[in-house]
């Protein structure tokens, strides 16, 4: 057994380890970054009834906790959307015809905590991270529920995975991600649904995902997407 592996078994609860094997991930094979493209609609602001199309690019590190999403949407894809995690910083912008500022975030623990929980929710698009990135800690809450955190102190970050009825990640949840990226941050309880799972270059890939943020009791999805092509190397 490579040494790697071993030290796998030993650091994860064996239903994370499992759940990897589950996913296609190969213990003795590293690769160390996801590229996705994607197709969906979103929501320019919670309570809307319009939703706006869009394309996206998305690298995901299966490493360390970073990814880099870049949307276009719009009419002819005019508006630049920039959503990443990046050596521990996160990054949000949204930009007119590439660049024109129209909004950006300050660099705040409450943007990298957001950044870290869409990470975390967003493994079952990277599953070799479950196994091979060093800076996830998970715990088992439960025959069908994990646990996984990432971050420390004022950005740790935890977001708690189902397992649908073939023990894939079905749904992400998180009670207290921050809604906005200015005070007040807003901890609001957020989701995320992932559905069409296929086999893919010896992965089983959930092609479609949804996200919805909870308040006051009611459920708001303001993101709605397909992946259109997926690979990792």
């Amino acid at each position: 057994m490579p040494r790697e592996d071993l030290q796998n078994r030993e650091r994860l609860p064996a239903a994370v380890y499992d759940l990897a094997l589950r996913l296609g991930v190969e213990p003795d094979t590293r690769r160390s970054t996801v590229k996705i493209t994607q197709t969906g609609r979103m929501k320019r602001q919670l309570g809307a009834s319009a939703w706006m199309p869009f394309t996206a690019v998305q690298s995901i590190s299966t490493g360390e906790c970073a990814f880099e999403w870049k949307a276009r949407a719009g009419p002819f894809g005019m508006v630049t959307a920039i959503d990443a995690l990046e050596k521990g910083e996160g990054r949000f912008d949204i930009m007119a015809l590439g660049f024109i500022p129209i909004a950006r975030a300050a660099h705040t623990s409450a943007l990298v905590r957001g950044e870290l929980m869409r990470y975390l929710a967003e493994l079952p698009w990277a599953p070799d991270a479950i196994l091979h990135n060093p800076d996830l800690f998970w715990r088992v809450e439960g025959p069908d529920q994990l646990a996984v955190s990432a971050g420390s102190v004022d950005t740790r970050s935890e977001v708690i995975l189902s397992l649908d009825r073939e023990g894939r990640i079905a749904g992400a949840f998180a009670p207290d991600r921050p809604r906005s990226v200015i005070a007040p941050f807003l901890p609001t309880p957020w989701r995320g649904r992932f559905s069409q799972y296929r086999n893919h270059n010896g992965f089983s890939i959930p092609f479609a995902g949804e996200v919805a943020w909870e308040i006051d009791g009611k459920e708001d999805v303001y993101w709605q997407g397909r992946i259109e092509t997926w690979d990792a190397h």
